[in-house]
């Protein structure tokens, strides 16, 4: 009975209620639910929605206002499922329900408006259509269509409130963020002679810009400008690598007999530039990406729109657990020798492990990762 009460909110019946089961979950249960119905659809790539109700109008009814929460669960006991969830999405301000598996006989646009208008027939009918229309009502659709959307736009933020509140806690964040800012304007000032020296050596080896930039997407799917010294000669087509990368996030693409998952003998790169790669020292310029925070200095990396396009459900989740980085597990455990879907694992071991000691760790060993060179190209 004691795990239940922290579990469920019994909102308090009126006499003659037919609904004995009006009880939510509290905020803490109902994210947890939902952060679990996402990892479900993940598998068993079936819809699910969620609807919110946001009630702080319903404030405004002086002394009214607990018995109109009443009515609202009333409402939604009246239709929801066994297998939908109602609760708390914000205590005491906004409720949610979940409802799942959607579109599996008929259209998922033609569920999504029947739940919504079952949703709201239901509250006009407990509490007038004056108060109901006090209720603001939003739904939220997972799997989002990540490649329609447009440039800049970013995720539903609705549907991760767990990840967007910052699930590792403020004072991770605060801590990740001092370090990336100490460290990285540390090493533009120290590498800064090395810094000259390459751009030089670009504009001497080939015509064209000193910088490549190119449009990356970030943590909950924001797209910001990539900095790298320019590695291939300008004007340059990226079918090769669009149709490359198609192949090995799908799992079309065979394992090389070298092991190596990354292109080699690349026509469009320069002389100067195969040496930067292999090096690394083309992503010097990303610890300016660090400082303006669009980046972190450990984290998974940065993919392009057309990797992103061409996604399974659950890789996204790499772009949505923390900050892209210079630097990860990848990068020092497997770098170009591991398949893709075992480095989107590394990533997500990543996130669910991350503290401020395993970036330490995964920093100190970049650079023996970087002189040994192992599948770098």
């Amino acid at each position: 009975m004691r795990k239940e009460r922290h579990l469920q909110q019994t909102v308090r019946c009126e006499p003659g209620c037919n609904y004995s089961h009006c009880k939510l979950l509290t905020q803490d249960w109902f994210r947890r639910v939902l952060s679990l119905e996402r990892k479900r659809t993940e598998r068993s790539r079936k819809p699910f929605v969620l609807v919110l109700m946001n009630i702080e109008g319903l404030g405004e009814l002086n002394g009214n206002r607990d018995r109109f929460v009443h009515q609202v669960a009333t409402a939604l006991a009246s239709f929801i499922r066994e297998t939908d969830t109602s609760g708390w999405y914000d205590d005491g301000a906004v409720l949610g329900v979940i409802f799942t598996e959607l579109g599996q006989t008929v259209p998922l646009k033609a569920s999504i408006d029947s739940v919504v208008r079952k949703v709201s027939t239901a509250l006009e009918k407990q509490l007038g259509e004056e108060n109901s229309n006090r209720i603001k009502i939003s739904w939220h659709v997972f799997p989002e269509q990540w490649p329609e959307k447009k440039p800049g736009e970013s995720i539903d933020a609705e549907l991760y409130p767990d990840l967007q509140r910052g699930a590792e806690g403020w004072l991770h964040s605060f801590g990740k963020r001092l370090v990336d800012v100490v460290l990285s304007a540390l090493a533009l000032i120290v590498l800064s002679p090395l810094f000259l020296l390459i751009a030089l050596v670009v504009k001497l080896d080939s015509k064209g810009p000193v910088f490549f930039r190119q449009k990356r997407i970030g943590q909950f799917a924001k797209q910001f400008t990539f900095l790298k010294f320019r590695s291939m000669r300008v004007a340059n087509q990226s079918k090769i690598h669009e149709q490359y990368v198609r192949e090995l996030i799908t799992g079309r693409l065979r394992k090389p007999e070298n092991g190596v998952f990354k292109i080699q003998n690349d026509p469009r790169v320069t002389t100067v530039g195969k040496f930067l790669r292999k090096t690394s020292l083309d992503e010097i310029p990303q610890f300016w990406n660090v400082l303006v925070g669009d980046m972190s200095l450990v984290g998974p990396r940065p993919p392009l729109p057309y990797e992103v396009a061409v996604y399974d459900i659950w890789h996204r989740r790499r772009l949505l657990e923390a900050k892209p980085g210079i630097t990860g597990l990848w990068q020092v455990t497997g770098r170009s020798r591991t398949c893709f879907d075992d480095m989107v694992r590394l990533d997500l071991c990543y996130t669910q492990s991350s503290c401020l000691w395993l970036d330490l760790k995964i920093l100190l060993q970049t650079p023996r990762a970087v002189v040994a060179g192992d599948g770098a190209y």
